[in-house]
């Protein structure tokens, strides 16, 4: 194996000129740093235009305090509407330009063709908090029966790890792993662990195995309660990884399961479109420094053990002590210990399950912005490579924009108040930055719209023309509703960490369920007070600017409403027997998720019912 690495990382040679590549060998640094360079340079170049667009606009009649803090919200809000706008872009040249976008995005996924038997031990593990153990045990088995169907599965083995605080689901998960030790021929191979305190999270649960099994194996796959996977997909990972000893990370294109859910549906119809273009221009660039989403991807064990040690920040929380967003970090160390980090930029047999609710989305999201927000305390890192600093700063502007965003929404009656004063204020340009605002946060979407528009089968796999129009058009109205609800719930959970409130993940809810209109109302009523001030001021100073911004602003009116209809099981079903807002499992079911969605096929106990709810400390 050394021997492997240390060609792996020697200078490939073209035309008989050396040529410094990346680790892999597969790309050349050069032309990596050229793609880098095109990037760099639209984007600021789009951001210069629209920054002097806007301080024109604000110095209309002189700056004032408002135009000032409109003017650095903006700066701090657009960059990331700006780099998805060029990702999209890329990607959907990429898919419909470029005569092999594969081998300029992924030349390592030629190797998921090799049949050369697989060799490498690779350990399949889910990670466990207080989640219903039964559709646990049920998903991994499921997994195995379709790894052994591959007739590659005498190379796995499997994992429950669990670090669940609630008694009784503890002792169904430990019952429920028993029973299928025993009753599979490979029980050997099958192993429930609990750890009677759950340090560091789930990474610190992810490092609790790298030790005490890590030496077996050379490659771990992560699995969240909610992941499935094929196995002709994970079978493929590994060969790419078993190809590649210099690939140190693989992340799969991780998509939505068909649900019952109508605001799972409708979520994951417009992440399944949208994130193809957007994920094959961003690996474009990123190539060898990639995402890492903690789980559903191809882990190389030692390095990951070695090298990826998670720093204990200094202070409290909510920004000192454990980092919760493990993995973007996972990778950024990965790539510094000299392995590649690389995302599949397709859809590979690769699922997950979406928040049912727009409740339980809110919750999972301020996990996250907690989480990233935590890398400030990270960019100085040593050793990092520039790329991996940049998407670590990348991650805390993504949440860093949600309030700014909001202070300019909130400071809208004000600025139309201004613009009242100014004579011959221009207007036309106020317009037009609002229009190209609006398109760049919307060109991920769209481009994902004209990729299934461009790819034969591409809309028919989507339900036909009539259910991907109507699903479009829904998930686009969809998208700014629950933008606004999300944003104001973000918002309002930044300002409590500078209180010092915090919040650690329980089990999640997987399924569909209805809200009350009281739960919803107790949950969003500042949403709706934001809206009714906004909207109502509006009305007064200028009707014509509050029809304009009703896009962004009547998602706070409509957020209760929103969260009761989404939840709806009614609406739910309607969306399902109708196949709207479908995705392509839901037409052509795979047979792993035939599986798990048939309760028959569950024989192990009865579902339990763990704690759900995001604990706030």
């Amino acid at each position: 194996m050394s021997e492997t690495l240390d060609q792996a990382n020697e200078p490939r040679f073209s035309a008989g000129k050396p040529t410094l590549s990346v680790p892999s060998g597969l790309q050349s640094m050069p032309e990596l740093q050229r793609r880098r360079t095109i990037v760099a340079a639209l984007n600021v170049v789009t951001y210069a235009v629209m920054m002097a667009a806007a301080a024109f606009l604000l110095s209309a009649g002189g700056w004032t305090t408002v135009d000032l803090v409109v003017f650095l919200c903006l700066m701090i809000g657009t960059p990331w509407a700006i780099l998805g706008f060029w990702n999209a872009v890329i990607g959907l040249w990429l898919l419909h330009g470029h005569k092999a976008p594969m081998a300029a995005v992924a030349p390592f996924a030629r190797a998921a063709d090799d049949l050369t038997p697989l060799y490498v031990k690779t350990a399949v593990f889910m990670t466990l908090r207080n989640e219903d153990p039964k559709r646990a045990v049920a998903r991994l088995q499921t997994i195995k029966r379709s790894l052994d169907a591959t007739g590659e599965g005498a190379t796995f083995s499997y994992f429950l790890l669990s670090d669940t605080n609630v008694t009784e689901v503890a002792e169904l998960e430990e019952k429920l792993a028993a029973e299928w030790q025993a009753s599979d021929p490979d029980g050997e191979r099958i192993v429930y662990r609990r750890r009677a305190d759950n340090v560091g999270f789930k990474a610190g649960n992810v490092r609790d195995f790298c030790a005490r099994w890590g030496d077996q194996f050379e490659l771990m796959l992560p699995l969240d309660a909610d992941s499935l996977m094929s196995g002709d997909a994970i079978v493929k990972m590994a060969r790419m990884m078993q190809a590649h000893p210099r690939l140190g990370i693989l992340q799969s294109l991780v998509v939505g399961m068909p649900s019952s859910s109508a605001f799972a549906r409708i979520f994951q119809f417009g992440m399944r479109h949208g994130m193809r273009s957007y994920t094959m221009g961003q690996a474009w660039w990123v190539a060898d420094c990639g995402p890492f989403w903690g789980h559903n991807a191809m882990v190389r064990v030692h390095p990951f053990y070695n090298d990826c040690e998670l720093p204990v920040l200094p202070g409290k929380p909510p920004l000192g002590g454990h980092v919760l967003s493990h993995d973007q970090v996972e990778a950024t160390l990965m790539r510094r210990a000299g392995y590649e980090v690389r995302v599949l930029p397709f859809e590979i047999g690769s699922w997950e399950e979406n928040p049912p609710t727009m409740l339980d989305f809110a919750k999972r999201e301020v996990r996250w912005c907690q989480g990233n927000l935590q890398y400030i305390k990270l960019l100085n890192l040593p050793g990092l490579l520039p790329l991996s600093r940049f998407q670590l700063l990348w991650a805390v502007l993504m949440f860093l924009g949600v309030p700014a965003l909001t202070v300019i929404i909130a400071l809208l009656p004000a600025l139309a108040l201004e613009a009242r004063t100014i004579p011959d204020y221009p207007a036309g340009l106020a317009i037009t930055l609002y229009l190209a605002f609006m398109l760049m946060h919307l060109t991920p979407k769209l481009a994902g719209l004209v990729d299934a528009m461009l790819t034969k089968g591409g809309v028919a796999s989507f339900g036909g023309p009539l259910r991907f129009t109507f699903s479009a058009t829904t998930e686009l109205v969809f998208s700014f509703l629950q933008g606004a609800v999300s944003a104001i719930r973000t918002s309002v959970f930044m300002f409590g960490l500078l209180l010092g409130r915090s919040v650690v993940w329980g089990g999640q809810s997987r399924d569909a369920y209805g809200l009350s209109w009281t739960t919803a109302a107790l949950d969003l009523w500042p949403q709706t007070i934001f809206g009714l001030l906004v909207c109502g001021a509006l009305a007064v100073i200028s009707p014509e600017t509050l029809m304009w911004s009703l896009p962004l602003t009547a998602g706070y009116l409509l957020a209760i409403p929103f969260a009761v209809f989404t939840a709806s099981p009614r609406l739910g079903a309607w969306l399902q027997r109708n196949r709207l807002c479908a995705i392509p499992e839901d037409l052509v079911t795979p047979p792993e998720i035939a599986t798990v969605q048939q309760e028959s096929v569950f024989p192990l106990g009865k579902s339990a019912s763990p704690r759900r709810e995001l604990e706030t400390v």
